[in-house]
């Protein structure tokens, strides 16, 4: 498909008087006409990783003096170049975000060493100061304490003691948000088991809707994931009576009976802190990341899946998460019975960026 700027959805902020960004202490954008592209892979409603930052552009256009563009659909080809292009030349934006994976190396990179003056941003941590340009860099919300609170939640709503568990691919920042949702599970409820299913890929409707079936077969009556869209984990488990929890945006409505809570996030904290430093001509972070503390990951409202016991305890673990609480406390084995973290890991340590193995609890294979 040949995206061209003529195809952009265009959005101008037309929000009346000062922003409030007072609870996270950011300036509001000043009325310099910034203009911010952003870059979908899929569609802006996919209830999924795309609809997060969807949501967070919508509130972005509010803010006054700044004109957001967005362009949905791009492959991860020759289609970035393109985009990126015609957002810098045709639509003058000043800063950009490619929010899939792929868009980084190469075209990411390319496009800020052939725009020096425009900032170029990507949700991962692969830049890197002794290789990459100054004028890109990476942000990322740290979803792995999303999904410790949803594990204390899912412990706490399970009556089986068998809690599944949807992925897509057996890589670190997936298996740190399973053991993270493991570590939940267990703190609260030492005897219920994650039982995993690896898909293989980010979207495979198809094999995700038979990997949620074939964990309700199993005894699971509650089922998380991480794919880039959980739609179909969600529509597939509520139409069985299972309950839910959810990934990356909010999926509430999916399951007005068995919804619990969900791990979001919270893009919108960036993209407004990006704006005002840009809108007041100062230099752009390369590196921002945050969780709870830093309004960074929000958990969904409780749905009606969720107990009583589970609404207070995921509260309060929020709270913990928010006072910089950590999650990873060892001695803590692999499910291979190795032991895998040795001492309690704050929850920026590099050390949990590495992971390569499943905890204890958790019935599965990396």
């Amino acid at each position: 498909m040949t995206h061209t700027p003529s195809t952009r959805r265009r959005f101008l902020g037309q929000a009346a008087g000062g922003l409030a960004l007072a609870a996270t202490g950011l300036r509001p954008a000043q009325a310099a006409d910034v203009t911010v592209g952003i870059i979908y892979v899929g569609p802006r409603d996919d209830y999924g990783w795309n609809q997060a930052h969807a949501v967070a552009a919508r509130e972005l256009a509010k803010v006054p003096g700044v004109k957001v563009v967005e362009e949905e659909n791009v492959p991860e080809t020759v289609a970035v170049r393109k985009t990126l292009d015609g957002m810098v030349q045709s639509d003058g934006a000043s800063l950009v975000f490619g929010t899939s994976f792929g868009y980084f190396d190469p075209f990411m990179i390319e496009a800020a060493k052939k725009y020096p003056n425009v900032q170029f941003r990507h949700p991962t941590s692969l830049w890197s100061a002794d290789k990459h340009p100054m004028n890109l860099g990476g942000y990322f919300c740290f979803l792995d304490q999303g999904h410790y609170v949803n594990g204390i939640a899912a412990g706490l709503s399970t009556t089986t003691n068998r809690i599944g568990f949807v992925a897509a691919k057996p890589i670190a920042i997936v298996l740190r948000n399973i053991n993270a949702f493991t570590m939940g599970v267990r703190k609260v409820n030492p005897h219920a088991t994650v039982q995993l299913i690896m898909t293989g890929d980010w979207s495979l409707p198809v094999r995700e809707a038979e990997a949620t079936n074939a964990l309700i077969t199993a005894g699971c009556d509650v089922i998380a994931c991480h794919v880039d869209s959980p739609k179909v984990v969600i529509e597939t488990a509520e139409r069985k009576g299972i309950k839910t929890l959810g990934h990356n945006a909010s999926q509430a409505k999916l399951a007005p009976k068995g919804f619990i809570t969900g791990a979001e996030n919270k893009w919108e904290t960036v993209y407004k802190s990006f704006a005002a430093d840009i809108g007041a001509g100062l230099k752009l972070p390369n590196t921002f990341f945050g969780g709870y503390d830093k309004d960074m990951v929000l958990s969904t409202p409780f749905g009606a899946g969720a107990t009583d016991k589970a609404r207070n305890a995921a509260t309060q673990a929020i709270a913990d998460l928010r006072a910089g609480k950590p999650i990873f406390v060892g001695p803590v084995k692999s499910n291979t019975g190795k032991l895998v973290i040795d001492r309690s890991y704050g929850n920026y340590d590099p050390y949990l960026d590495r992971m390569d193995y499943l905890i204890e609890g958790v019935v599965g294979s990396v």
